[in-house]
């Protein structure tokens, strides 16, 4: 919105400015009141008396001198010149006319929304705003010079109606609008059915097809459609997972060159409202950062990076919205070619003057020509050319494992699969067969780096296939969950549902298929999925582990010290998505991608590197047993000093073999603290 500040009113007039979600009106609250602000500067600026008469005056003196908030940037000044600039000078104080305030308002604000009473309260509230500061006396003295009513009717400007969907949804399927919609889109074999499957043959009932409120942009904003499209967009869409999503899926699957079937709503959102712009209009949301480097946001990163990326301000875990955890960041599009770079700034805090002023000091240079469709990282040009040179220097962690990296178990119902070890005692002395098909089993929360996996909790693990005929105890003790185990029917409708989530396993059976279970008792590494630093430990006692763990299987002591590194720390960092609280997601998406530096055990130098970290290792892993068995705290704190050192020397192999210059080591301790 800035670039209004050297135009004049009747250019910005022309301005429309949208929220295609608006909800309560919050964001098109914000751009109104910048408008009065920028209008009301502007008129004083230039010869107020002007403005203040004729048969429509703009402005209008209050009488008194006072202080009053100024310019949009919420600047406090005593006005009493015409001297907007200097703080110091004296002016009278002027105020908008109603009538002004609700020219700009029917000029400049445009909202949709699917939920009525949202349409109803963004009216009201901005109704209120056209009012704000106004008393009985002003508005009557007004009233008698414009004679018109001081508040306007809104119904041109805030409408109700699906901003995602247009009236194609409800199209013949033999002709379908709908699959044609989007030429980047090539028809999958059975696409013509999508129509009818949605919204014929009583798929969707009369008050589903009131809700899905189909809306048609071209009829409901005619004029401004013609001329192009918004100049700007702006908002904050809904957060709606993909689970809340249903049958419309097929509907953006078709028409959304973002969908992916794991895509949160708002992602669509994106596409559309960069669609309303004109050309070298503006865009800017804010919404979850996920889509940077989850794996559903592959489609929306590949499709930013045809677009005219502008600025993309990441606030990481930092609480913005007070009363959600929803990882924000902001995101400003252009309707133009796309550059060659944009400028991100990732906010460390919160505690700032101006978001405006903070991001002028911390903002740096991203080259598209640097982001990798698997996952983008935003990072400095140094961090991103470090980031480079390792992913030269290795080898993906996954080509260096051959592909064995695998999710931990996921149950369904923990409380029913997952025991004490009073539990387990009791279902073996009922029926010793028990013993097979009880596991020992770890949690996240049990893995801690290098030290030695402990847990006192159990799986009955009954997998898929298994006659659970054969281990009647654990039958029995599983039946007091049937309801909850039943998995859902496919028919099913409505959302009471008590049991687990649809699926081709009995109501005994372990939720998820996990074919490769016998990997569990050979020789990992196992990593929690969420933690701050790399906290990857070796099994080799045949623990499972739940689906908030991931293993590795391998007993590579020299990848146990690689992965610990801070080096695989920085990389990890910049790569996996955050978490509230200064955590990180460690999952098989993210450190698979880890480069691991290759020995050639041919080079003496390579061979003597790999044996001083397998022996740092092995030292690390014996003082850790010896750290958990230790009886005084002084004896605790020396073995730690000696872990501490230790570490060093690990971290010092490894920026050795990875090359890395002092600078870059710098890097490495400034990115994985």
């Amino acid at each position: 919105m800035g670039v209004v500040n050297p135009l004049n009113p009747k250019y910005v007039s022309k301005l429309k400015i949208l929220d295609p979600a608006c909800g309560s009106g919050s964001f098109l609250l914000g751009a109104y009141q910048y408008l009065l602000d920028w209008h009301r500067d502007w008129y004083v600026a230039n010869d107020p008396e002007k403005w203040a008469t004729g048969r429509t005056p703009a402005l209008y003196q209050s009488g008194k001198s006072e202080i009053v908030r100024l310019s949009a940037h919420d600047e406090v000044r005593n006005l009493s010149s015409t001297q907007i600039g200097d703080p110091n000078s004296q002016i009278r104080n002027w105020q908008l006319t109603t009538a002004e305030r609700r020219r700009i308002l029917l000029n400049n604000i445009y909202g949709v929304d699917i939920d009525p009473q949202a349409v109803e309260v963004t009216k009201l509230s901005l109704l209120l705003k056209v009012l704000e500061g106004e008393s009985e006396q002003t508005i009557v003295k007004q009233l008698k010079m414009f004679h018109e009513r001081a508040l306007p009717d809104l119904g041109n400007n805030i409408k109700c109606g699906n901003s995602l969907i247009g009236t194609d949804f409800y199209n013949n399927p033999l002709n379908p609008p709908l699959l044609r919609g989007n030429p980047d889109i090539p028809l999958r074999k059975g696409g013509e059915g999508v129509v009818t499957h949605l919204a014929g043959n009583g798929v969707l009932s009369d008050e589903e097809r009131r809700k899905v409120n189909p809306f048609d942009w071209e009829k409901e904003f005619p004029e401004i459609m013609k001329n192009g499209g918004f100049d700007a967009v702006i908002g904050n869409p809904p957060y709606v997972r993909q689970e809340g999503l249903g049958d419309l899926k097929e509907y953006f699957q078709h028409k959304y060159t973002v969908y992916h079937g794991m895509s949160d709503l708002y992602a669509y959102f994106i596409e559309k409202g960069v669609s309303l712009l004109r050309d070298k209009g503006i865009f800017g949301y804010i919404v979850a950062n996920k889509w940077m480097r989850a794996n559903y946001g592959e489609p929306l990163r590949k499709w930013l990076k045809r677009q005219c990326i502008a600025q993309i301000v990441d606030f990481g875990d930092l609480p913005v919205f007070q009363q959600a955890t929803t990882y924000p960041c902001i995101l400003v599009i252009g309707k133009d070619k796309p550059p060659s770079a944009f400028i991100s700034t990732q906010v460390k805090t919160l505690e700032f003057e101006s978001l405006e002023g903070y991001v002028k000091e911390n903002r740096h240079s991203v080259k598209l020509s640097t982001l990798d469709d698997t996952g983008w990282s935003l990072t400095d040009e140094r961090s991103s050319a470090l980031l480079n040179k390792l992913k030269k220097t290795g080898v993906p962690l996954k080509e260096y494992v051959k592909g064995k990296i695998y999710y931990g178990i996921k149950t369904g119902l923990n409380e029913a699969f997952v025991i004490d070890e009073e539990t387990r005692n009791k279902l073996f002395s009922e029926d010793t067969k028990s013993k097979e098909i009880i596991k020992p089993f770890l949690l996240g929360r049990d893995i801690k780096r290098y030290q030695p996996p402990t847990g006192n909790q159990f799986l009955i693990f009954t997998r898929r296939g298994i006659e659970i005929q054969k281990y009647p105890a654990i039958e029995k003790y599983l039946s007091q969950y049937k309801e909850r185990l039943m998995p859902k029917p496919k028919g099913w409708k409505g959302s009471n549902w008590k049991g687990r989530k649809p699926g081709t396993y009995k109501w005994y059976e372990i939720q998820d298929a996990v074919d490769y279970y016998a990997k569990f008792e050979k020789p990992k590494i196992i990593v929690p999925c969420i933690v701050q630093n790399a906290s990857y430990t070796l099994d080799d006692t045949g623990f499972y582990s739940n689906d908030k763990t991931s293993i590795i299987v391998t007993g590579d002591l020299y990848l146990l010290g690689t992965l610990n590194s801070r080096v695989a720390d920085f990389f990890m960092h910049s790569i996996s998505s955050t978490k509230q609280g200064g955590y990180f997601e460690y999952k098989p998406m993210y450190f698979s991608q880890i480069p691991i530096r290759t020995i050639d055990s041919s080079n003496p130098s390579d061979k003597s590197y790999h044996d001083s970290v397998v022996a740092f290792v092995r030292q690390m892993l014996e003082l850790h047993k010896r750290s958990a068995s230790a009886k005084t705290d002084h004896d605790k704190t020396v073995i730690q000093r000696q872990i501490d050192a230790t570490d060093r020397q690990i971290d010092q192999l490894v920026y050795e073999l990875y090359g890395l210059t002092e600078d870059e080591i710098k890097i490495v301790a400034e990115g994985s603290p």
